[in-house]
């Protein structure tokens, strides 16, 4: 099968996040049918490795490549001859074409053990949705002994055949929080003899918005969104209780520090002031930002110039969407790439998580080699040990901030022997320059007499 045949295949069947089983099963088949060694963890997770034929056992480095496996709620109405028969759910955020890709890039490399200077490890992650599959899954030990990380994210904002690799913040920190408010009920004809939940509520929900207006900086991008409001039993009676929930995103630590403070001042204040009570009852950090290692973004801006040439190199300013791939980016360095499928000609322009989500399929194989060029130009290049030589690997064994310090110390002695090449050419070229020039002067003398 093509990534395209994957796709559809996993698109017509999605499943929700620890729900993953026949999705994983699938996986599994076309794994042993590739002849890849894998195993199952974490319930319905898979992890994929392959390794370099010819590298001998803790000699070189070792990359995870991940593809999130769980779909969305979402009822479809795309209309495609391959949509969900799973009434109700749909892979609306891409996570079928992230299988796709891993498979395909699998394809690729079972063929290209030669040139695989380690492991390479494709993790199928179940759960991103719900921001716990991650944490699942590196807690089994998929990251043990790994030293990079690499991940693609379908991108409806980015155009087809294009991939934006920029280093520094790319998905948000994603928090998601609860406020219970406690009025008084009474009879919906006489609001003066209790205090209205609902009221109060809405009140909160209106205030929650200075948060980004008046506290935030309009440098640091910042959301707070409630997504629900609930309250009241019937339409006659003042509700004397409400809770509303809401999510918060940010990309800087100041202001992801700072936000919940600012939402339980808000919330305690205004209800007291409307006679009430309300509590920020629940507030959970789901993720952390995701945030491109710039050597990892610069090696993925290569590998896209490599594969798609100068043209294939998209640009896209990052996103508060959150992703739970920033687990693994909190213990190894790495990146995730934005894989545009924006193609308005056949209908691929709405976001990610809308019913009507479309791609462009031709994308997926552009991915699927992205992946594989990634992870052998990755465990090709000198590990640490190699660039730092014997004797620096030895302190660094008992010793590692004098590593450190021998390391900068030898990265500035060569930039000084460079600086001293560099003139050196200079300075002979403004000598032949200067014979050249003075050749030509004689030549022209010549002449005039």
């Amino acid at each position: 099968m093509e990534p395209v045949e994957f796709r559809r295949r996993l698109h017509a069947h999605p499943e929700l996040s620890f729900k993953e089983h026949d999705t994983a099963a699938f996986i599994e088949q076309q794994l042993d049918e590739l002849g890849i060694e894998h195993r199952r963890i974490a319930s319905t997770g898979v992890v994929a490795r392959i390794k370099g034929r010819k590298t001998p056992e803790g000699d070189r480095r070792a990359a995870v490549l991940r593809a999130d496996i769980d779909a969305l709620p979402v009822t479809e109405q795309t209309g495609e001859e391959f949509a969900s028969v799973n009434e109700g759910f749909m892979h609306a955020c891409g996570h079928d074409c992230h299988i796709a890709m891993m498979l395909g890039a699998l394809q690729i490399l079972r063929h290209m053990t030669d040139d695989i200077h380690g492991e390479i490890r494709i993790v199928f992650q179940p759960s991103e949705e719900n921001g716990q599959g991650a944490k699942m899954m590196i807690g089994t030990g998929v990251c043990e002994g790994v030293d990079g990380a690499f991940a693609m994210h379908i991108w409806s904002e980015v155009d087809a055949g294009t991939v934006s690799c920029e280093p520094g913040p790319r998905m948000a920190n994603t928090d998601w929080f609860r406020v219970d408010v406690r009025g008084t009920s009474c009879h919906g004809a006489m609001p003066q003899r209790g205090h209205d939940a609902i009221m109060v509520a809405a009140e909160i929900v209106n205030a929650l918005q200075t948060i980004v207006a008046r506290e935030i900086s309009p440098y640091e991008p910042a959301v707070v969104t409630v997504g629900e409001l609930h309250g009241g039993t019937a339409r006659n009676v003042i509700a004397g209780s409400a809770y509303l929930t809401g999510t918060v995103r940010t990309y800087s630590e100041a202001a992801h520090n700072v936000v919940p403070d600012h939402i339980r001042r808000i919330v305690e204040h205004t209800a007291a002031a409307l006679g009430a009570e309300a509590e920020l009852t629940d507030y959970t950090i789901a993720n952390y930002k995701v945030e491109n290692e710039p050597a990892a973004s610069e090696r993925c801006h290569t590998a896209v110039v490599k594969l798609l040439g100068e043209e294939g190199v998209g640009h896209y300013r990052g996103t508060l969407s959150g992703e739970d791939f920033s687990e693994y980016l909190r213990r190894v360095p790495g990146m995730l790439a934005f894989l545009g499928c924006r193609n308005p000609a056949i209908g691929a322009t709405y976001a990610q998580h809308s019913c009507f989500y479309k791609i462009d399929e031709t994308v997926l194989a552009k991915g699927s080699m992205l992946a594989a060029q990634y992870a052998i130009d990755f465990l090709a290049e000198p590990t640490q040990a190699e660039l730092d030589g014997p004797a620096i690997a030895a302190v660094a064994e008992t010793n590692p901030d004098l590593a450190a310090k021998l390391r900068s110390a030898k990265a500035t002695a060569s930039e000084a022997r460079d600086a001293v090449h560099d003139a050196h050419t200079a300075r002979h070229a403004a000598i032949k320059g200067i014979r050249d020039a003075r050749a030509a002067a004689r030549r022209e003398e010549g002449r005039d007499k």
